[in-house]
């Protein structure tokens, strides 16, 4: 079995055991075995890349190829526990209606997303005038899969414009986890990503 990143193992622990989960944008399966050998949850994926789905699928895991800006609308409303959306919302072309479909869809929604508003990324445009290259966005400007660029603060923000509830936010910093509030100035600068856990209205 693969080692999980952090992000990634913050987000099984918040997933409860026994229940179903919808992993939209599970990559290689990782996360969907670790849940299904760890916490005997009923796990389906949803990967845009063909060779994501041949991976998870060697993995013996139930994946179809889809993407989340068009697919999300086909599933039935409260179909599952848990809908996960790990480094994919910003990747998404809407990431607005892509949240209203996954809480939607899920009792609970679990988000993990890089943040812009880092220190290390200020310091970068403001020092060298160029899109910063980090560990938590290792991509150049024109080579990134992140169409949206948004800090913890910005997703709060649409939380709670979409009248959803947070329950619970996990900065990483220095690839440790450490509980924060959603709107904290001090997660908006020294998160490198965050995970939210939500429930809709």
């Amino acid at each position: 079995m693969a080692h999980l990143s952090q992000d990634l193992a913050v987000i099984a622990d918040m997933v409860l055991p026994g229940t179903r989960v919808l992993d939209v944008g599970c990559g290689d399966g990782a996360l969907l075995e670790h849940l299904a050998r760890t916490k005997n949850v009923d796990g389906r994926g949803v990967e845009l890349s063909q060779a994501g789905v041949n991976a998870c699928v060697a993995r013996g895991l139930s994946v179809v190829q889809g993407d989340a800006d068009s697919d999300l609308a086909d599933y039935p409303t409260g179909a599952f526990d848990y809908v996960i959306l790990g480094q994919t919302i910003q990747a998404t072309r809407y990431p607005r209606t892509v949240l209203q479909q996954m809480v939607r869809i899920g009792r609970h929604g679990i988000v993990s997303l890089p943040n812009f508003a880092h220190w290390r990324m200020r310091t970068s445009l403001l020092g060298r005038g160029r899109m910063p290259v980090t560990r938590a966005l290792p991509n150049a400007w024109y080579d990134t899969p992140n169409i949206h660029m948004c800090s913890v603060r910005d997703f709060s923000e649409l939380a709670q414009e979409l009248k959803l509830t947070i329950d619970r936010v996990v900065s990483l910093r220095g690839g440790k986890p450490h509980a924060v509030k959603p709107f904290s100035i001090s997660a908006n600068l020294f998160a490198e990503q965050a995970i939210f856990l939500l429930r809709g209205a």
